[in-house]
């Protein structure tokens, strides 16, 4: 129970975090301009491998219909690895990326689709859209993709979880990106 000198206080401290929550949450429809449903819609998914957390946030475009690798999403550039928002994921504990060191922490993911290799990109800027800054690069590898079973809408998931390894995978129309994680 709150004694009645506490009480005064508390209540200040609820109003004024409910009102950071609403401020924060207009802020953020602002951002993207309204409060519209997106034609490519937010998504989030979380594995946790060992103890470690890794949590990808990302937007879902769809093919529609519509040539992807080498039209829409162009073989050689650099992609923000879905729609509206820079595609972001963190990692609770340090982790290797096809046994590259990265640490704990928050990033963007973005790739370079090839015909035969992808590069992955872990950066350091997290933003809106396409701006792109390779000076905040923190890590740069190449996998090979994969064909596979059609996506209407890109999906990021986790395959082949164990204690100390996992598989994140970028699937989108016939394409398959498997990036091979491993934790201590």
């Amino acid at each position: 129970m709150i004694g009645p000198t506490l009480k005064p206080v508390y209540l200040s401290v609820v109003f004024s975090s409910l009102l950071l929550m609403v401020f924060v949450s207009e802020l953020n429809a602002q951002e993207r301009g309204n409060q519209q449903a997106r034609t490519s819609p937010n998504a989030s998914v979380s594995q946790t491998i060992g103890t470690t957390v890794v949590e990808l946030t990302y937007g879902r475009p769809s093919v529609n219909e519509r040539q992807i690798f080498g039209s829409l999403v162009p073989l050689g550039q650099v992609w923000r690895t879905g729609a509206n928002e820079a595609t972001s994921i963190t990692f609770s504990d340090d982790v290797l990326l096809e046994g590259n060191p990265v640490e704990a922490g928050t990033y963007s993911l973005y790739t370079e689709p090839g015909e035969d290799e992808w590069t992955i990109i872990i950066n350091n800027n997290i933003n809106w859209g396409t701006r792109y800054d390779e000076s905040a690069d923190v890590l740069r590898f190449s996998v090979t993709p994969v064909k596979a079973s059609f996506v209407e809408q890109m999906m990021i998931y986790f395959e082949d979880v164990t204690s100390s390894t996992a598989n994140l995978v970028i699937h989108w129309d016939v394409v398959k990106v498997p990036i091979e994680i491993q934790v201590d």
